[in-house]
């Protein structure tokens, strides 16, 4: 326990530290983020390389802190070192990608490669990968091809998931930080100490972060936070659904694996596969950006930025909570909680925004007087 909270305390300070430095030296340097583009929704310029310090802290605090003297049996040992160097040789490839892209963008073609390098060195070389879907539609073990066409599905499209759903302050860093908290105190008792730690170092550089990105944000993450986020996210929870739970508390035991992970990640997940659904009957590139995620709606509603990303922290911890209780069949657990999820963030198009009620305003007020000039005819 005590490694856990010095790497979450050692990131979270590292960030709360030295962001203003790097705030300063963004505008300085003019590294910020105009307003102008109508998707856009600050007014004024944001350093946009908060990233650099999620980074920094996660992977500071994650080396100083790896807990190697904590593992006795020498099999276990090798496996830590490995998973310890493959996943640091990804976090830098990835970072780099999204500090290029933040400061002065990066082809589609240079990111897609540098994604696949990654997803080879995770998947192939370090072996993180899916091997079965445990038991969810009656499947358990699945052939290799499988396994590792699964695992760099699941890989991309968490990162991706998080990088599309950092377009509100604190949005991000905020569903990043219960998504590390929840995994780090599952790994905690489960006994997977090291993988605890990644967790809490990344939750404390992005509690850090949040006290300059919480709306009205000083800083934005860009692509180097999301993609870092992304990647160490993805990472754990294959990490979480392979894992061996016999260790864990027995309330908690029965409780599916790939389910409490889709739980603990369902606002990326389902806001991801809503955008992508959209845009695809619309006829539009699925990486093309707009405003049609669910936190535009719920901005659309007056909710403004702090009440809207507040509305998802919530409801992100209602579905995790719903986890706990609901320990069926994991095919059944899989479709109640996914429908209740689904069936929630549902509300906010049930209901016309104020910019669409204004809109109908306009319209009423406009054929008012065509009305009254053709009865004065």
């Amino acid at each position: 326990m005590g490694t856990i909270i010095l790497g979450f305390a050692t990131a979270f300070f590292v960030v709360l530290l030295s962001t203003p430095a790097l705030i300063r030296v963004s505008f300085m340097k003019e590294l910020v983020d105009e307003p102008g583009d109508e998707r856009k929704l600050h007014k004024v310029g944001i350093p946009t390389i908060g990233g650099i310090m999620i980074f920094a802290g996660t992977l500071f605090s994650y080396f100083l802190w790896y807990p190697f003297g904590d593992i006795t049996e020498y099999q276990h040992l090798i496996h830590a070192i490995n998973d310890f160097k493959y996943i640091g040789a990804s976090m830098l490839i990835l970072f780099f990608i999204g500090v290029k892209d933040d400061i002065v963008g990066t082809a589609p073609v240079k990111k897609l490669a540098g994604h696949l390098i990654v997803a080879f060195i995770l998947v192939v070389m370090a072996g993180i990968r899916l091997t079965s879907m445990h038991g969810i539609f009656g499947i358990t073990e699945i052939p290799m091809w499988a396994s590792i066409l699964l695992s760099v599905f699941t890989y991309t499209v968490i990162v991706n998931a998080f990088n599309l759903i950092d377009g509100v302050d604190g949005l991000a860093a905020g569903i990043g930080a219960i998504v590390c908290i929840a995994y780090g105190v599952w790994f905690y008792l489960a006994g997977g100490i090291e993988n605890a730690c990644l967790s809490f170092a990344l939750a404390g550089a992005l509690v850090g972060f949040l006290i300059f990105n919480f709306a009205p944000a000083k800083i934005f993450m860009g692509d180097s936070g999301s993609l870092t986020i992304g990647l160490i996210v993805s990472v754990l929870s294959i990490k979480l659904i392979e894992f061996d739970n016999s260790e864990l508390p027995l309330y908690m035991r029965d409780i599916s694996k790939p389910v409490f992970v889709l739980a603990v990640l369902v606002y990326p997940m389902i806001d991801t596969l809503r955008i992508f659904i959209y845009r695809t009957v619309k006829g539009l590139s699925p990486f093309a950006p707009d405003k049609n995620h669910i936190h535009h709606r719920l901005l659309d509603h007056g909710f403004g930025h702090a009440g809207t990303v507040v509305v998802l922290y919530l409801f992100s911890l209602l579905i995790i909570g719903l986890t706990l209780l609901i320990k069926l069949d994991p095919s059944y657990s899989f479709l109640i909680i996914g429908g209740i999820a689904v069936t929630i963030i549902q509300i906010p198009f049930l209901f016309k925004t104020q910019s669409q009620k204004r809109k109908k305003d306009l319209i009423h007020e406009f054929r008012i007087p065509e009305k009254e000039k053709i009865r004065q005819n």
